[in-house]
């Protein structure tokens, strides 16, 4: 989904050749996982952040075009909205100073974009949700002028034969609205977390970052609010899997955003011969014959956002690989937060995959995706049923295990002791305290009030001072 595209409109041929193309591809993909032509040794973690772009009054500012052409950067990009951007980082080996230089990079590029930004009067901001956003925001004024998005907007709408989108969120407030097209999609903003890894491990791999999908919503949960209703914790993940429903899968298992439908069993393939079985196609778009660079899969991929989706790339010797994108992470509250989320995830995800019995034998697929829901709606005071079948309240559960298996999990990849301690402590001090930045968001608004641009104020004012968000003040 990030390429532009040529055109918004498809024929019937269209999707008649795309899926034959993707036939082909999938097939193609399965003779190289069973030759072993995908790397094998590799552990290489990266991120995609997205932002929001501000104007003096904290509301959303529709200028990306603009912003992005000043700030010619090619490692921020324009999103679905004109009021956000993406940041990308390099990918890194997970050794060593990685970490590191994965928040170094991170904190580099976003001093230049908030440079660019004050030449517009503006500001960026880093939050799932940002408080001040209105539904009248979220129209079709202010998608970013690119082919691919218009295209997206028409193919969901179609698919659901015109019917606009239906969002009724039910948390400690319940909302409920209908809206028009997919830009609903624009307010949910998150930090996402990549991590390849050798490619016959598939199974392994992708199977943790399923299991700790909970606890890892919970511990990052900074999305409280949506059009001054106070809903889930992390309000991102019901939004996000109404914002693009298109109504042609009565299975919440089977939608374009959900949390999949099972464990993979046996290798990576199972989970693209699903994409090909139970997807239909959403966007046709036909490239140039030859299929060594798997262009119609990946682009057919990007098209349904399981909250971790398993992605195929290739290295400068074209060499292709395998990696997990960890989606159920929201942007913010601070950079040394965001990295040290990622640290927990990277470190008990080779933890996990480590162990010499599959963890995923212990905690039923069910199991694992009732956890995630609980966590993305109660956040770190959710209770959630761990492996030995037993319930376990998150905190408890972040404490006692998580964080040990991220630490020693770190410790396999060899990882910087001193980067180890730095990023375990953030989140340790965070879990002890129950202060992560939905948390933070709900105590401001119990002390000030409903007053959400001073939310946003004090919050883009903590965020500055690039401390983590458990020393925030409320």
């Amino acid at each position: 989904m990030g390429q532009e595209i040529g055109r918004i409109h498809y024929r019937r041929e269209d999707f008649v050749e795309f899926s034959a193309r993707l036939a082909e591809e999938t097939g193609l993909l399965e003779s190289w996982l069973g030759e072993g032509r995908c790397e094998q040794s590799a552990y290489v973690g990266g991120f995609e952040l997205e932002a929001w772009l501000l104007d003096r009054n904290y509301f959303a500012l529709p200028a990306n075009e603009a912003y992005l052409a000043r700030l010619n950067n090619p490692l921020v990009v324009a999103e679905l909205s004109r009021f956000n951007v993406e940041l990308n980082g390099a990918p890194q080996p997970l050794a060593g100073r990685a970490l590191r230089r994965l928040e170094e990079e991170l904190t580099g590029t976003w001093r230049r974009c908030l440079e660019v930004a004050h030449e517009f009067e503006g500001t960026l901001i880093m939050i799932g949700i940002l408080p001040t956003v209105r539904e009248e925001d979220l129209s079709l004024t202010n998608i970013s002028p690119l082919n691919r998005y218009y295209a997206l907007n028409e193919q969901v709408l179609k698919s659901r034969d015109g019917r606009p989108i239906r969002l009724d969120i039910e948390g400690r407030e319940h909302l409920r609205l209908m809206h028009a097209d997919v830009m609903l999609e624009a307010a949910t903003t998150s930090f996402q977390v990549h991590l390849q890894f050798p490619a016959d491990l598939a199974v392994r791999y992708f199977n943790a970052a399923q299991i700790l999908s909970a606890p890892m919503v919970a511990l990052a949960a900074n999305s409280p609010f949506l059009f001054e209703k106070q809903l889930w914790e992390e309000t991102r993940i019901p939004l996000f899997e109404q914002a693009v429903d298109t109504g042609d899968n009565a299975d919440p298992e089977m939608r374009r955003v959900s949390f999949g439908s099972g464990y993979l069993q046996h290798g990576a393939i199972e989970y693209y011969r699903e994409n090909l079985a139970r997807y239909p196609v959403l966007l046709p778009i036909l490239f140039e014959p030859g299929s060594q660079q798997l262009r119609h899969l990946r682009l057919h991929n990007g098209t349904i956002w399981r909250w971790n989706r398993l992605l195929i790339g290739f290295d400068e010797a074209a060499t292709p690989h395998l990696r997990v994108e960890h989606r159920v992470m929201p942007a913010g509250p601070t950079i040394v937060d965001m990295i040290a989320n990622a640290a927990v995830y990277l470190g008990a995800s080779r933890f996990l995959a480590e162990l010499r019995a599959p963890p995923e034998g212990d905690l039923p697929f069910a199991t694992a995706r009732d956890n995630f829901y609980r966590a993305a709606r109660d956040g770190l005071d959710a209770g959630i049923v761990w492996l030995d079948g037993c319930e376990v309240a998150l905190r408890t559960l972040l404490a006692d295990e998580i964080l040990p298996m991220a630490r020693h999990g770190l410790k396999l990849l060899g990882a910087d002791e001193d980067d180890i301690e730095r990023y375990m402590d953030v989140a340790r001090s965070r879990v002890r305290s129950g202060l992560n930045g939905a948390a933070w968001q709900r105590a401001h608004v119990e002390r000030h009030g409903r007053d959400f641009f001073s939310l946003t104020a004090d919050y883009l004012e903590h965020q500055r001072s690039a401390m983590p968000v458990h020393e925030w003040p409320v």
